[in-house]
């Protein structure tokens, strides 16, 4: 089976060369497929030579802009089933993922829809070093998001997951129009109401080792308020799956 990590990026110049050579050295054949919204530090440009370097093991969609982490998603899972991927992952560039945990969700595959590294169930963890008001804040959002949509993933907000491509293609993409923090949730919710069989393995989640977060107020004020948008939004989803 061939299998795609789908990586966007913006300033990721200090860890993106670390991140190919560490997902090359697991023991699976990965494809990277790695999205650039236009960085202005040179990331693109570092994954257009590790692009030679890797004999196109590697590749790159540059974007124009700091288009979104939603529609930087979509369109690599997309043009990664497009390139022939049977299994397609979706990740951070900075390190806060387990790379260890890649192989045990990959093979989780055969017998899933789709699989997640988890924080929130029973071995999941968020970073040591973070303050009490960050992790009470990253709690809260997961928790009311899942309640609100009624759902049973325990970890709606996190963005480590691999994906057959038959649910992708299953799924009304073109309808997922959320960007930032919302767009995992609303990932999340259609597969759960397509009736997709998901198991999370949990996690430990690190703080970024180095470069500069993304998340903002904005992203989360927006997370808010799109949650209850997404409860009306699907109401016509066919629960029939065609796959």
């Amino acid at each position: 089976m061939k299998t795609t990590i789908v990586v966007p990026t913006y300033n990721e110049k200090e860890n993106i060369e670390k991140l190919v050579t560490a997902l090359f050295a697991l023991p699976l054949d990965l494809n990277i497929l790695i999205v650039d919204d236009n960085s202005p530090d040179g990331t693109g440009q570092i994954v257009d030579e590790l692009k030679v370097k890797t004999d196109g093991k590697v590749q790159v969609l540059h974007r124009t802009g700091k288009l979104g982490l939603g529609s930087a998603y979509i369109l690599g899972f997309q043009t990664a089933i497009q390139a022939g991927a049977d299994y397609v992952g979706q990740m951070d560039a900075d390190f806060s993922h387990p790379l260890a945990a890649i192989p045990e969700l990959v093979s989780l595959l055969d017998a899933y829809d789709f699989v997640l590294g988890s924080r929130y169930v029973k071995g999941g963890s968020l970073d040591e070093n973070w303050p009490f008001w960050r992790k009470m804040l990253s709690g809260f959002g997961n928790f009311y998001a899942r309640t609100i949509l009624g759902m049973k993933i325990r970890d709606v907000t996190g963005g480590f997951r691999f994906w057959r491509k038959e649910t992708l293609q299953a799924m009304p993409l073109e309808r997922v129009l959320s960007n930032g923090y919302i767009f995992q949730v609303e990932m999340a919710y259609v597969a759960a109401r397509l009736g997709f069989r998901c198991k999370e393995i949990p996690i430990h989640f690190a703080d970024r080792r180095w470069g500069k977060s993304k998340m903002s107020f904005r992203i989360q004020i927006e997370a808010a308020f799109r949650t209850w948008y997404l409860l009306g939004m699907y109401n016509d989803l066919d629960r029939k799956l065609n796959v």
